[in-house]
């Protein structure tokens, strides 16, 4: 049954927060592979290629791809219900990451990790963009996008904690096993939201809108084009330096799974948190009067980063290292709420889980697919010739793909201006 409740309300905001802890369990569970990589690659003997490949393109495949025909359904049908099978299904395979013998079961349970997330994310942004008007749709959306950063921290705080006790096969039947009751608290508490109750013009979500008549809308306008490209030249970076981080630490810099546990945790939190909801905040006060800053913001904050990234990468003392990479942890993630609202703020009521599937299907296939696959390419192709430091190698090899975003966010400003002054005419 569907509900016109005040956007405002207190259940507007349990809501935005239940989505929230459901965001945190999914991006925990896509990234617990490379934040237990050590113990993985010990246990299996795997290579840093082979790691990437399960951690990127593997899970991509499926991630990516069948976000899309399940973004449809939910636009078509009620959302709640596909986020509570979608939890579901990755919690499940979650667990069965943990219980895998070989390469070849774990890339499997992988693949199914990524079949159910694929109807997590968009189904959350549709019912979020249906419970909070245009002018807090920044806010809200900045707020939900912190599950990346506090599920990658509670990830390596808890994950590398029970590897370092235990096991990290438990990390992951643990997690999840939470997912799975997770799933059955948005059944039982979240309510279909009224499509477009918090827009202008309500009776425009009544509308049917076909599924390719969406994909034409999205392929022909410049701007939703540009959002994605630049989004995922970004996330090439982001994700490829999330994906092997934690093993570029414990390998290169000497860092035990207890430092990791704290250290590295602490400051996943607390930066990348921090630079997600400055960037909402920024963009709800900014973005109405001045809608180039959605590329402008994302691309400045990308180019004051590239040095500290550096620096990261150089320094061989691991607190040196640490302190470095707080930079552009903090300033790396000032793209994704910009983009998300952008894409969410120009497409119908109907459209907004589709539109949304198809940003993430890109910003993923080239972030997520290719990202830990490159680093862990390039890692490999390095070994033979530098076996100590091949991944700091495989790092520097980022800073070219730093420079494409800034520029795609810097031609997305422009193009964003361009439209405007054709607006004001």
């Amino acid at each position: 049954m569907e509900t016109s409740r005040s956007p405002e309300s207190r259940y507007a905001w349990g809501v935005l927060a239940l989505l929230c802890f459901v965001y945190v369990l999914n991006f925990l569970d896509r990234q617990l592979l490379s934040i237990l990589a050590k113990p993985i690659q010990d246990d299996m003997g795997i290579s840093d290629g082979q790691l990437g490949r399960i951690s990127g393109l593997y899970f991509a495949m499926f991630y990516c791809i069948l976000g899309i025909p399940i973004a449809w359904l939910a636009d078509r049908g009620n959302r709640v219900r596909v986020l509570t099978f979608a939890c579901t299904l990755w919690s499940a395979a979650t667990v069965a990451c943990g219980m895998a013998q070989n390469y070849s079961q774990l890339v499997i349970a992988r693949m199914s990790v990524g079949v159910g997330e694929a109807g997590g994310v968009p189904p959350s942004y549709s019912i979020i963009s249906d419970y909070f008007p245009a002018e807090r749709r920044g806010t809200a959306l900045g707020l939900f996008n912190l599950g990346p950063p506090i599920g990658q921290a509670l990830g390596v705080a808890f994950g590398a904690k029970i590897a370092a006790l235990y096991d990290w096969r438990l990390a992951f039947i643990v997690i999840g096993a939470t997912g799975i009751v997770a799933a059955a608290a948005v059944w039982g508490v979240i309510r279909e939201p009224k499509r477009g109750a918090t827009d202008v013009q309500v009776t425009a979500s009544t509308e049917t809108v076909s599924f390719w008549a969406t994909m034409r809308m999205f392929a022909t306008r410049p701007t939703l084009t540009l959002v994605s490209l630049a989004a995922g030249a970004t996330q090439f970076v982001t994700y490829a330096t999330m994906g092997f981080t934690t093993l570029f630490l414990m390998r290169e810099k000497a860092m035990t799974l207890d430092e990791i546990a704290l250290w590295y945790a602490l400051m996943l939190g607390v930066c990348v948190s921090a630079g997600i909801f400055l960037s909402g905040r920024l963009i709800d006060r900014f973005a109405k009067r001045s809608p180039q800053v959605y590329g402008l913001l994302p691309g400045t904050a990308l180019a004051i980063a590239v040095p500290f990234f550096i620096g990261f990468v150089h320094t061989p003392a691991w607190p040196v290292a640490l302190a470095f990479l707080a930079v552009p942890t903090f300033l790396n993630y000032f793209y994704l709420t910009p983009a998300v609202t952008l894409v969410q703020n120009a497409v119908s009521a109907r459209q907004r889980t589709l539109a949304g599937a198809v940003l993430l299907l890109i910003m993923n296939l080239i972030g997520l697919g290719l990202g830990p696959t490159w680093v862990g390419a390039v890692s490999d192709w390095l070994r033979p010739t530098h076996p100590t430091n091949s991944l700091q190698l495989a790092f520097y090899s980022l800073v070219p793909f730093y420079l494409i975003a800034i520029v795609l966010h810097l031609v997305l400003a422009r193009r964003l201006g361009r439209e405007r002054e054709v607006i004001s005419r």
